[in-house]
């Protein structure tokens, strides 16, 4: 019999446990007094703005920014230019040589390291009830889906390696360009997404954006789904319902006002479409806002 010989693959990034995973929305006055553990912490700012305090430092950070929080140093922040923000926060062991790179690290994360982060949101759920809460293991989901749990530790190990990657290549050698289909594909999703964002007060259909765009239906619901994982409709009443708890968030309009903001025929409407979108009608929402602030 054949004396297979292995290979022992080297492993640059372990993550030990996860301790905690939240998604926040907060209100635009929020403020978090401050905390140090022993453990790893990044802090992702999903929307808004955030104003960060650490032992030696003082960060603003806007959307798409990543900070990470290296054990034993203590943080706090609060939300800026009374912008509500959004953020997903993540708590993990990791004794790799290799996370000293990213202490007092602060990032700008490019279109594949958010959807990696999105990812570990999303096996998150499938793994934990949500809103997630601590201890992460007395909220198992009894119906989890095979591996989500692994698939967050993996989806993690991924980013932050990512991450490792795009500073060597930042310092060694020019980044390579992605190919021209993939930037023209990303530039036909951002202006799609445009449309969507100048047109949230009112309704758009594919037809509108085809034509706008002049791109064929197919091949513009082909990009857009590639680019973002959902359809062009989906998006379009996610943007709304975001942008509701927004202007929730900052209670600078009733709901009335919001309903209209947004392009609903009617208050019943626009609260009918945000709890089947959230789970909560829009006023329950902002009793849970008020009463984290």
């Amino acid at each position: 019999m054949t004396d297979y010989k292995r290979t022992s693959l080297n492993e640059t990034i372990v993550i030990r446990n996860l301790i905690t995973m939240y998604y926040f929305e907060f209100g635009k006055h929020y403020v978090f007094s401050g905390e140090r553990h022993d453990f790893w912490e990044i802090l992702y700012v999903d929307k808004g703005e955030v104003e960060v305090l650490t032992d030696t430092e003082r960060h603003i950070l806007k959307q798409g920014t990543i900070i990470f929080h290296k054990p034993n140093e203590f943080h706090s922040f609060y939300a800026h230019k009374e912008k509500a923000p959004n953020l997903i926060v993540l708590t993990f062991d990791c004794d790799s040589e290799a996370m000293k790179h990213f202490e007092n690290r602060v990032m700008a994360l490019g279109d594949s390291e958010r959807n990696l982060l999105a990812q570990i949101v999303k096996e998150g759920t499938e793994a934990f009830y949500f809103p997630f809460s601590y201890p992460l293991f007395a909220n198992r989901r009894s119906d989890a889906r095979i591996g989500s749990e692994q698939l967050i530790k993996l989806y993690l190990e991924t980013l932050l390696i990512q991450l490792l990657r795009k500073n060597d290549d930042e310092l060694t050698k020019p980044a390579l360009s992605s190919s021209s289909r993939e930037k023209e594909n990303h530039s036909i999703t951002q202006r799609v997404i445009q449309l969507l964002e100048e047109h949230i007060d009112g309704n758009l259909t594919l037809e509108d954006i085809s034509e706008s765009l002049h791109i064929a239906k197919t091949r513009l619901k082909e990009i857009f789904k590639n680019g973002t994982g959902y359809s062009i409709m989906e998006y379009f009443a996610r943007l709304k319902i975001e942008k509701a708890k927004e202007l929730i968030r900052e209670e600078s309009c009733s709901m009335t006002e919001i309903a209209a903001r947004l392009g609903f025929s009617s208050v019943h409407y626009f609260s009918k479409a945000y709890k089947k979108a959230t789970g909560m009608s829009p006023t329950e929402y902002s009793r849970t806002v008020r009463a984290r602030m």
